[in-house]
């Protein structure tokens, strides 16, 4: 379905991409483009599959799936279509590269999720918390996570306020 507009495949990313890794039952993956304004031309047979988009980052199309899901534990499927190179691709795939590799720091993330996944009240804590973590191991392999004043878009901004999951 992605065929017309893929550039270096479909990647399995996300905790459910590191075997062992303890997970929310939500796939993430990513894809690469060729360009994101040719590949808006994927937006209408993605959604006849039941994927929503939202706004994420200015560099990627983001989109969850199911269409109906008012959050993320409703959600089963994410979505990314993002040029390969650009900063959203490389994290992901290094951050997943990293955990697969070594099992240490992937048992450090895992204890880091349980613990934080269970006392956190508030809907954005967990993943506000967790960029230090991301931001140290991307670190390790040469890359900056810059701040979600620059990455992030200003409506998955603003969805980040007031407490939107998507």
């Amino acid at each position: 379905m992605l065929a017309p507009w893929l550039d270096r495949g479909i990647h399995h990313v996300g905790s459910t991409a590191v075997p062992g890794l303890a997970a929310k039952p939500i796939i993430d993956m990513i894809a690469g483009v060729r360009g994101l304004e040719a590949a808006r031309a994927a937006f209408e047979p993605l959604r006849a599959l039941g994927y929503r988009y939202h706004e994420h980052r200015p560099e990627a199309h983001a989109f969850s799936k199911p269409e109906s899901a008012a959050d993320w534990w409703e959600q089963t499927h994410h979505l990314h279509l993002a040029e390969p190179g650009r900063d959203l691709w490389r994290e992901r795939l290094a951050f997943r590269d990293a955990l697969r590799a070594d099992p240490a720091l992937a048992a450090e993330y895992e204890e880091w999720k349980l613990s934080h996944a269970a006392t956190t009240a508030q809907p954005n804590a967990y993943s506000g918390g967790k960029r230090a973590f991301v931001a140290r191991v991307l670190a390790d392999k040469g890359i900056e996570l810059k701040p979600d004043s620059e990455r992030l878009t200003a409506a998955a901004l603003a969805a980040r306020r007031i407490g939107v999951n998507r």
